[in-house]
């Protein structure tokens, strides 16, 4: 009995063995295997991204973007059906009518035959069997169809004008995370830095206590620092991976995908402001949007005032229409034919409802009229606050270069003094703090001069 329960843990051991050995071989490759290293997530490349591939991965994965450009390709097709309701349509008809007998006889159909055939029961048809076969083309002229064209044009221009403000605000959107996450990494480096340049003061600072050339106060107060400039690099590392996250979810279907932006290559002097007027006067959407909205209520005024006007109707019809299902009947008579018909239906009075219909689109093509001249002077606006950022945040970059060198500087010299014991400790602190505040200004200026001159030519439709 012992030897047996022996052999049955001996057999466990050895199957969860080979179970061990089968999973290892599974998970971790042969050249793994062999080489001893362990099974670990490979390491993926970063992706290198510039402005233009992130502008250009975000409106293949925006769905805002995506659903004003479906929009508009609807509107295009609206436009073509539109149109084509002015033509005539072509429908070939078939159909096959069987009707009781009304137990008499009499002469149906075209046949001049002497002889007699039975009689449908319901006055409306015309044979017991009736065969009908017949092309037909209708044709309707009116106001009606002509206003449905422009209001389809209007519509379609709309949303075309739609499609690039949603672009354009997609543009600035990633320009923005573009650029923030650029100067959060900047954050993150200066963060880095003023970290181990704290960290050295510190060690220079128990250097000079163990040599009894200062007090512990001045080895406390560089510890805080230390400990400050720790906490904000800690800080800096979570905003600079929420501000990559944030952009990663409009370039990859993983915001985790690793990747990498490139800073752009300065776009040189900016231009004119006349030139600048020009091209954003050309080709802003708020604008084009505006118009077309205007056409689009014109569109519907004439539309409603086309309910006062008769629509005329023409229909030709040719084909077979008989109680045999051929070309000629059994006498002879010929059963092909056409027939042709003019229709008008003039409007005589519907209680008002048209000229109700007419007031609600005059109503609408006022508001449309003040959208537009609103539009306008909100382009004006814009126009002049972007062109006046740019310029301002580009003369400021060179002051805050000038600004970071001038602290360096400072930092430095502060730095020898202390070391030959010219300077406090509080000296010391306060020309770091300088440095750390001259190079977080200088990325935001950078992000500030960046992200206003993106906008301009965002408006000049350039980017």
């Amino acid at each position: 009995m012992m030897r047996t329960r022996k052999h049955r843990t001996e057999a466990a051991w050895l199957c969860s063995g080979v179970l061990f050995f089968g999973a290892t071989m599974f998970l971790c490759p042969p050249a793994l295997a062999q080489t001893g290293q362990t099974a670990v997530t490979a390491t993926v490349a970063p992706v290198a991204i510039t402005l233009e591939e992130a502008i250009k991965r975000a409106q293949a994965n925006e769905p805002v973007f995506a659903a004003a450009r479906a929009q508009s390709k609807v509107s295009a097709l609206d436009r073509s059906i539109a149109r084509s309701a002015l033509l005539p349509d072509v429908t070939y008809h078939n159909q096959y009518l069987y009707t009781q007998p009304g137990g008499e006889l009499g002469q149906t159909g075209q046949s001049t035959a002497a002889a007699q055939l039975a009689t449908p029961r319901f006055i409306a048809n015309n044979a017991v069997h009736e065969y009908m076969s017949q092309a037909m083309v209708n044709e309707v002229i009116g106001l009606k169809g002509i206003a449905g064209v422009r209001l389809a044009d209007a519509t379609s221009a709309l949303d075309a004008a739609q499609l690039e403000v949603v672009r354009r605000g997609l543009v600035v959107a990633v320009t923005s995370l573009y650029y923030g996450a650029l100067a959060s990494d900047q954050k993150l480096a200066i963060a880095q830095r003023a970290a181990d340049e704290a960290a050295a003061f510190t060690g220079l600072t128990v250097k000079r206590e163990n040599a009894r050339e200062v007090a512990h106060a001045d080895v406390v107060k560089a510890q805080l620092l230390q400990q400050q400039k720790q906490r904000d690099l800690a800080d800096a590392a979570v905003i600079a991976e929420r501000m990559h996250l944030e952009l990663a979810t409009l370039l990859f279907p993983d915001p985790r995908t690793p990747y990498s932006l490139e800073v752009p290559k300065d776009t040189g002097a900016l231009a004119a402001f006349a030139d600048v007027q020009s091209a954003a006067a050309s080709s802003n959407p708020e604008m084009k949007s505006a118009l077309a909205a205007m056409k689009a209520s014109d569109a519907n005024v004439l539309a409603a005032r086309a309910a006062y006007l008769p629509d005329i109707g023409l229909n030709v019809t040719y084909g077979i229409d008989a109680a045999q299902f051929a070309k000629n009947g059994p006498d002879g008579a010929r059963n092909l034919g056409y027939s042709a018909s003019v229709t008008v239906d003039i409007p005589v009075w519907d209680w008002l409802a048209t000229g109700h219909k007419v007031k609600q689109s005059e109503i609408r093509r006022d508001a449309a009229r003040v959208a537009l001249t609103a539009t306008q002077r909100q382009f004006i606006a814009r126009l002049q606050e972007f062109y006046s950022e740019a310029r301002t945040a580009r003369e400021q970059m060179q002051s805050l270069d000038d600004s970071v060198k001038t602290a360096a500087e400072s930092l430095r010299l502060t730095k020898l003094r202390y070391g030959n014991g010219e300077a406090t400790v509080l000296e010391v602190v306060d020309a770091e703090n300088s440095m750390t505040l001259a190079e977080n200004a200088r990325a935001d200026g950078m992000i500030r001069n960046e992200i206003a001159e993106a906008n301009l030519k965002t408006l000049m439709g350039e980017l």
